[in-house]
């Protein structure tokens, strides 16, 4: 009898719960409104074709809500549209991310939020050959719209294990912020930063190689690094650095330059001293430098002002590697040099030191000594990028933003070879600009010309 009554109940969970996925996933094939339901996809869909939520944000409201209430007709009589096509999960999303930027009701945002993470998931649940690339969407939306969350790196891993080669670049950069700050957080380890990194790093390399969208997955890529390499001694072992550098010992057995750095770095690594492979490259170092140190050393002083410079920075004295470049500066007639130089007092000052106001002016000055030079407005951007987060708030983050992409735009405009650089970093930094809806709000038209805060002092033209 019990059994019976277990059957039973199971039978019952069992059958509300197809009910419920039937019920999403019902489309307007064989139902009785039929007509409503595509009269309703036809007049919203006129209008959202080939917009953005950002665009229908800053439609009238009168239009938007004409459009929300024909989509809302639609999905509720068929949410799974014909059943061959998923708009109304996609198009719902686009609608639900409009209202949250047109609302400052923090609660009205988290209902918003709740309701795109369930078309998410309605959507994979009724039309599962997606289910792989939805993931991946939703695990980037889960850190832009919802922040921080371990759930959001297991939905991005699932992703990456579901499409393989195939998962979309909009997964690397969310993924690396998300391991950077769980790392430093200490709550994952750096075993577990390993494995999604090299997952990740797979997928990027894999499609950097093919035509599409390559520069999208080499500047996902390059996000990913910055936030993971930023602690690349904490998280990967002597191993790992073995892997990454004998191969280079190997491909550079004449110079003392390199295999001093790769031993200096094993061995700082975790690697020990006796270890046969470090063993291997100090024997080659030590029969180098009794060969020819005496005649290389002197060559390279020669050649280069700033060798000694480049050897403080090798072994991590960047103070001194600063006073060395300037040393060097003044030793040499030659602008491009001096440019170079100052261009990597610069780097140091921003990426070593954190010397943001130093690095500015220095960079400068190295465009002033080369003009033609792209990379000081790179580095430029790349500062102002980084400044962008400590702005005071949203809007003022995303000025800074414009005055980072500002710089970009210039680089290449200077100097073609410097052009996919920036093209990467715009196109990385685009949906980070000011959003129209939020531009309306304080009075603000496109064109407008505005003061950048946060100790950029730069002026920018207002765009969305």
């Amino acid at each position: 009898m019990q059994t019976l009554i277990r059957t039973f109940a199971l039978l019952l969970v069992f059958c509300g719960s197809a009910s419920v996925v039937n019920g999403q996933c019902e489309t307007w094939v064989d139902s009785p409104q039929k007509e409503q339901a595509e009269n309703a996809h036809v007049a919203y869909r006129n209008l959202v074709r080939n917009k953005t939520a950002e665009d229908l944000a800053a439609l009238g409201e009168e239009e938007f809500n004409a459009a929300f209430s024909n989509w809302q007709q639609a999905y509720e009589i068929a949410p799974a549209a014909d059943g061959q096509r998923a708009f109304h999960y996609q198009d719902g999303r686009m609608f639900y991310k409009a209202l949250r930027q047109k609302t400052e009701d923090s609660a009205k945002k988290q209902e918003y939020t709740d309701m795109i993470f369930t078309l998410y998931d309605q959507q994979a649940q009724c039309y599962p050959k997606d289910e792989a690339f939805l993931l991946g969407r939703k695990g980037s939306d889960m850190f832009y719209l919802a922040g921080y969350s371990e759930e959001a790196i297991e939905v991005l891993e699932d992703a990456i294990d579901q499409a393989g080669n195939d998962t979309e670049y909009v997964v690397l950069a969310p993924l690396g912020k998300l391991l950077n700050y769980y790392f430093k957080e200490e709550v994952i380890d750096n075993a577990r930063v390993r494995e999604l990194y090299d997952k990740a790093v797979k997928v990027a390399d894999y499609n950097i190689e093919k035509e599409n969208y390559a520069e999208y997955y080499q500047a996902g890529k390059d996000n990913l690094e910055a936030d993971v390499l930023e602690f690349a001694d904490e998280i990967f072992d002597c191993a790992y650095f073995k892997d990454m550098l004998i191969p280079k010992a190997q491909e550079n057995k004449d110079s003392l330059d390199i295999l001093r750095y790769i031993v200096t770095k094993l061995k700082a690594q975790g690697c020990d001293s006796t270890d046969a492979d470090v063993v291997m490259v100090q024997n080659m170092y030590d029969e180098l430098y009794a060969e020819k140190a005496e005649e290389y050393e002197a060559e390279r002083i020669r050649l280069n002002p700033a060798y000694a410079a480049s050897v403080a920075y090798e072994e991590e004295r960047f103070s001194d590697a600063v006073d060395l470049y300037e040393a060097a500066v003044e030793k040499t007639d030659d602008n491009e040099k001096k440019a170079q130089y100052v261009y990597q007092i610069a780097q140091i000052q921003l990426g070593k030191l954190g010397q943001y106001s130093s690095a500015r002016s220095n960079a400068n000055r190295a465009a002033e000594l080369n003009p033609g030079w792209g990379k000081p407005y790179i580095l430029i951007g790349d500062l102002y990028a980084r400044m962008s987060s400590g702005c005071g708030d949203a809007w003022d983050q995303r000025l800074a933003v414009l005055a980072a992409i500002d710089k970009y735009s210039y680089a290449k405009s200077v100097d073609s070879e410097v052009a996919g650089d920036a093209n990467r970093r715009i196109a990385n930094y685009s949906s980070s600009m000011p959003i129209r809806a939020d531009a309306f709000s304080r009075g603000l038209e496109e064109g407008a010309r505005l003061k950048v805060g946060c100790g950029i002092g730069e002026t920018v033209t207002l765009r969305f």
